[in-house]
């Protein structure tokens, strides 16, 4: 159990630190270690504990506590909240004192300019790897896809979308 912990903290702190724009960056290595490395769970029951951390109030990287809690039980629940959220608190804590006393410097700009495609791309990657996970087959990915581009192009609903292919999958019998 002391392992897994640590396993744990390593995986969780070091992500800490990885999660610019926010904790959806990292879902892609947080699934990667979870499911294919170190066998905590299956790559199904991420996807459920995804839905269930996206669909429940509060910060989507709750999901930590999902993946603690069945690694390790309530130890490697709190020992994943602390890991993943003490290290990154600490660095905006310490960072944002010298980035408001910056506030008008040539480098803060340069900075905020290279940190934005950044979390982009990182957020980009953790939507294709949760698709990898889950789209089998021609019209999933499709469904996949065209919703993706209506919703970036309309203002359709987002629930709308979602029915709309849920209802198209479940019609085909996929």
């Amino acid at each position: 159990m002391t392992l897994v912990l640590l396993q744990l903290i390593g995986l969780f702190a070091g992500l800490s630190m990885l999660a610019f724009g926010g904790g959806a960056g990292v879902i892609p290595d947080m699934q990667r270690a979870a499911v294919e490395q170190h066998h905590w769970l299956t790559a199904s029951a991420f996807l459920d504990m995804f839905a269930i951390s996206r669909a429940a109030p509060g910060p989507g990287s709750l999901i930590v506590l999902l993946i603690g809690l069945k690694a390790a039980g309530i130890a490697g629940a709190a020992v994943s909240f602390a890991a993943m959220f003490a290290p990154s608190c600490l660095a905006v804590h310490v960072v944002a004192r010298y980035w408001h006393r910056a506030a008008r410097s040539t480098w803060r700009a340069v900075v905020e300019r290279a940190l934005a495609p950044v979390a982009v791309g990182l957020t980009f990657a953790s939507g294709l790897s949760l698709m990898r996970g889950t789209e089998h087959g021609w019209l999933p990915w499709g469904v996949t896809i065209l919703s993706a581009a209506v919703f970036s192009l309309t203002e359709i609903n987002p629930i709308l979308l979602l029915v709309l292919g849920g209802g198209t999958l479940l019609l085909v019998g996929r």
